[in-house]
This record gives C-alpha cells, sequence and structure tokens, in this order.
C-alpha cells in the first residue's frame, strides 16, 4: 500500500551535515535540487531505498531551535489521486493535493495529513524519470 520514502531535517550549513552524515552512517547524496531560496539535498547509502532529506534555507543566519525547524515523513504512492480520495472516503482529512515544480517540470504530486498527534506525513507520488521513480 505505501512504503517509507524519506525523513526531513532543516540544517543550517550544509558542508558540516554532509561531513557528519557521511562519517556517522556513511550516507552520501544521491540527489540535488537547488530552488531560489532553498534547497534540498537526498541522502542514502546502498543498504537502503530510504532517504534523508536536508533542506539548507539560503537566508537562515542562526541555528534552528529543534522545536521549530519543520520535518515529515513521507510515503510513496502510486496514484496520489486515488489514494488522496481513500483517505477522504476514511475520514483521514488530507489537505489538497499539490504539485511541485522544477524548472518547468513536476517532479511530484503530493499531499499531507496529520496524526491524531498532529505529525505531518507526506503522500508523494514521484514524476521525474532518474530521480522521482
Amino acid at each position: 500500500m505505501a512504503k517509507m520514502i524519506h525523513s526531513m531535517i532543516r540544517v543550517r550549513d550544509e558542508r558540516a551535515s554532509l561531513t557528519f552524515y557521511e562519517k556517522a552512517f556513511g550516507l552520501h547524496v544521491a540527489d540535488r535540487i537547488a530552488f531560489d531560496s532553498f534547497t534540498l539535498i537526498y541522502l542514502s547509502n546502498d543498504e537502503q531505498s530510504f532517504e534523508l532529506e536536508l533542506t539548507v534555507n539560503h537566508d537562515r543566519d542562526r541555528p534552528y531551535d529543534r522545536g521549530d525547524g519543520y520535518g515529515h515523513l513521507a510515503v510513496s504512492v502510486d496514484d496520489i489521486k486515488a489514494e488522496h480520495e481513500r483517505f477522504e472516503q476514511e475520514g483521514l482529512k488530507p489537505e489538497p493535493v499539490k504539485e511541485l515544480s522544477h524548472k518547468g517540470k513536476v517532479v511530484g504530486q503530493f499531499f499531507f495529513v496529520a496524526d491524531p498527534d498532529g505529525y505531518r506525513i507526506e503522500v508523494l507520488q514521484r514524476g521525474v524519470p532518474g530521480r522521482f521513480l
């Protein structure tokens, strides 16, 4: 039905974070997408398909409080519209489906849903050959 695919954390010092995760867990950059105001860096290793997503906000000039750094879990699905409809029918109150585009290409469609404690979970249908499959 669904498979966990990544977890995201915000980092301030990209170089220090990449060094740490490579040294600590053998994670290497699998992909990097630079937007105008932030960069997404996906880390993985050969032992698993689960990725750690580092988000670097370009204008951040101070360390994050662990309480204000946004993060989420994500699951991958084959049909975002069918899953969204199923969530609605189950009374799970999903947010609307959105698209993420980069340089004119849709790289994914997604929606968020909150668990009973308010933790947000991204439900994602990936859409760019070679990266988001």
